[in-house]
């Protein structure tokens, strides 16, 4: 059995080299940021064109006021709207959440060479990795919160034609500003996108720094192994926030003309639990984690091969 290796004082900088894509030498800051921002972009349109459909079946179930099933969902999109209905929504994120994802990249990627410059020389902690990724989530709310909500108004939306209540996106977003609703959800968003992704990036980064303590450097790890541990990091992020999506989701369909909720957590909280106790807060859970796999394994791997070729 082969013996584990150390790292020692000596090798820490070495060790802290390995664990970056590029080394802090190649380029300017400038040129740095926007290759993060390009990669990030990148890794956020191969999540929405691999997650759309489950996404759209998750919020289906998340805000449907009957007591449906996964297959019933499925069923009903297929005999209602047809195959297309699972792409409902998509333009919105795939320009959104490319921007999203470019933006939670590019401030964790900001975040972890801050940390690198403070900690002088030191390995980046886990809790230090925890912040990157919780300021990143932090940072790209103000962005997400709008765009999801758009996303969310096209997705349930059932009748077409002349008579949908929103003809596309950009009538949407006019629409919600019109009623000074395009923020709504934000407060929830903060605490949803600081603590997913602040336990997203530091599973992912976790496990790439377990690699690089077993002698493989970031740059060589082999692609199918940065799919499984975006799956791995996409599957604990919805894990540790799912209630608060389900929250978020039902503050963003409430009517836009005296809401019901308010754009009020603890006020939606109430209702789910009267409603359904424990359980309704997990409506829409097995299409979610289903998503979280595939979609966030593209979402990474994306990332990093755009990183690598772009050096």
């Amino acid at each position: 059995m082969a013996e584990e290796p150390v790292i020692t004082p000596e090798t820490l900088q070495t060790f802290e080299n390995s664990t970056d894509l590029v080394k802090s030498s190649k380029g300017n800051p400038t040129s740095r940021v926007f290759k993060d921002i390009l990669a990030g972009t990148s890794g956020g349109i191969a999540q929405v064109l691999v997650g759309q459909p489950f996404d759209t079946t998750k919020v289906r179930l998340q805000t449907s006021s009957a007591n449906t099933s996964l297959l019933d969902v499925i069923r009903s999109l297929l005999r209602n709207e047809g195959p297309l209905a699972f792409y409902k929504g998509t333009l919105t994120p795939l320009v959104g959440v490319g921007l999203c994802v470019s933006v939670q990249f590019g401030v964790n990627e900001a975040m972890k060479r801050f940390f690198r410059n403070r900690n002088r020389g030191q390995p980046i902690s886990l809790p230090q990795y925890y912040i990157c990724g919780m300021t990143g989530g932090l940072v790209n709310s103000f962005l997400s919160s709008p765009i999801e909500h758009v996303r969310i108004r096209l997705q349930t939306q059932k009748s077409s034609g002349i008579n949908r209540e929103f003809q596309g996106p950009l009538d949407c977003i006019r629409k919600l500003v019109k009623q000074r609703s395009l923020m709504r959800g934000l407060p929830v968003m903060f605490l949803r996108a600081g603590h997913g992704l602040g336990c997203y990036f530091l599973v992912y980064e976790a496990l790439i720094c377990n690699e690089v303590k077993h002698g493989v450097a970031r740059c060589d790890i082999p692609a199918w192994k940065l799919c499984s541990y975006g799956a791995v990091a996409g599957t604990t992020l919805w894990m540790s926030i799912y209630p608060l999506d389900v929250i978020k989701s039902v503050i963003q369909t409430d009517r836009l003309r005296n809401p019901v909720y308010k754009n009020s957590m603890v006020h939606v909280a109430k209702q789910l639990y009267a409603r359904g106790g424990l359980a309704a807060f997990f409506k829409g859970f097995v299409p979610t984690l289903l998503r979280a796999s595939p979609a966030n394994a593209a979402t990474f791997v994306t990332f990093e091969f755009a990183m690598r070729l772009m050096g």
